[in-house]
């Protein structure tokens, strides 16, 4: 208890130096959070992606699709359950600022939500969306941000597919999961087809991916593999992957920016690490004499350690404490600005730990050398030191 009471008062002795140490170690555990979680919410489509579900697309590019009739041939191959076409719809809600941005998809409607148990919708609800031609069904993340409500009209000026577009709402769907993405809009694939036939004769029955379920995960590469092949020499060539790889494909375009992200991340620890190494330093450089006078009392080099150590984890501890807490409001503040750009921003169990153990690692190796020097000080040396 005495040798607690003293490692704080030791930290207490210059309050400015101490309260600004702690103050840099807060920003630094708050932005090296904030980066990490950013880096994870990168990656959240591929980390929520199921086991059993494929993607097929066109071999080249999602750029190109493919015709909708491929849809019939896939549902034949053993193993595979269900299938149902997606199209990626694009369009402009207001403006084109993030906030205003949240990703629309032409799905067939029944199959395709048979395929994602995690998005939970109103039966009644599901059954008014499948009766109107023009209905929607949107995420709860779309609806709290814009204020959309059962009945409201989407208006949505178009850009891949040109035009002025209306959707009804008419569910609301919620994650399964904190982790479950609710911030996309789904409209029936039927009334985009109808429309391109009017429109654009060319690009009409034609599909930007298949989503495929199927029985046996293990057989997944298998499947994939004899799906492919159907296609094999045709003007459509296809690719076909686990819904993860897809996902992880997407990701991969942008990994140069991850990267630096989680590189600054780890700077900005590096950083603390030399200004705190720098204020143990300093606290031991002037207190050289107390801890020539306390060896010579007959207290061992180890205690005399210790106390440098155990100021330099206390601030460690502060400076942590304080930014692992403000990481969660300011989080979700950040989140909030960002719209749907990322979907899924929560701060992590492990993006804590990283923090916490971070912080550790800056207060013991912050705490090595300025312990190396108390520790092996020569009591007359010690006593004649001038900080």
């Amino acid at each position: 208890m005495h040798f607690l009471k003293l490692i704080l008062r030791n930290g207490l002795r210059h309050k400015l130096r101490s309260g600004l140490t702690v103050l840099g170690l807060v920003v630094a555990i708050l932005s090296f959070g904030l980066l990490q979680t950013i880096v994870d919410a990168w990656y959240a489509g591929a980390d929520a992606a199921a086991a059993n579900r494929l993607v097929t697309r066109n071999a080249v590019s999602l750029v190109f699709p493919m015709p909708i009739h491929y849809g019939q041939r896939i549902r034949a191959v053993d193993g595979v359950t269900g299938v149902a076409p997606a199209n990626w719809f694009g369009g402009v809600y207001r403006d084109t600022s993030m906030a205003n941005f949240f990703p629309r998809f032409a799905v067939d409607p029944v199959p395709y939500f048979a395929m994602y148990p995690e998005y939970r919708l109103d039966e009644d609800e599901f059954r008014t969306f499948l009766r109107d031609r023009k209905g929607a069904i949107i995420g709860r993340k779309i609806a709290e941000n814009h204020g959309f409500k059962i009945g409201d009209v989407i208006p949505i000026q178009g850009d891949i597919f040109p035009g002025n577009w209306e959707f009804t709402v008419r569910a609301i769907y919620d994650g399964a999961q904190p982790s479950t993405d609710t911030s996309l809009m789904f409209f029936h694939y039927e009334y985009l087809n109808e429309s391109l036939k009017k429109r654009a004769p060319a690009r009409a029955d034609k599909v930007g991916v298949f989503v495929v379920s199927i029985d046996d995960v293990d057989r997944a590469a298998d499947i994939g593999r004899e799906i492919d092949e159907l296609f094999r020499n045709s003007a459509a060539e296809t690719l076909t992957e686990t819904e993860k790889a897809f996902q992880i494909g997407f990701a991969k375009q942008t990994e140069a920016i991850v990267i630096a992200v989680r590189f600054v991340s780890y700077v900005v620890i590096a950083i603390i690490l030399a200004v705190m190494a720098n204020t143990m330093s300093m606290t031991a450089r002037e207190r050289m004499a107390e801890y020539a006078t306390l060896k010579a009392l007959g207290f061992q080099p180890a205690f005399v350690g210790g106390l440098i150590l155990g100021e330099s984890l206390a601030i460690a501890v502060a400076g942590a404490a304080l930014g692992i807490g403000l990481t969660f409001p300011i989080g979700h503040w950040f989140a909030s600005q960002m719209g749907t750009l990322f979907p899924v921003f929560g701060v992590s169990r492990e993006t804590i730990l990283l923090q916490a153990s971070c912080a550790l690692i800056v207060g013991v190796v912050a705490a090595l050398l300025p312990m190396r020097r108390a520790a092996g000080v020569k009591i007359v040396e010690g006593l004649r030191f001038v900080g």
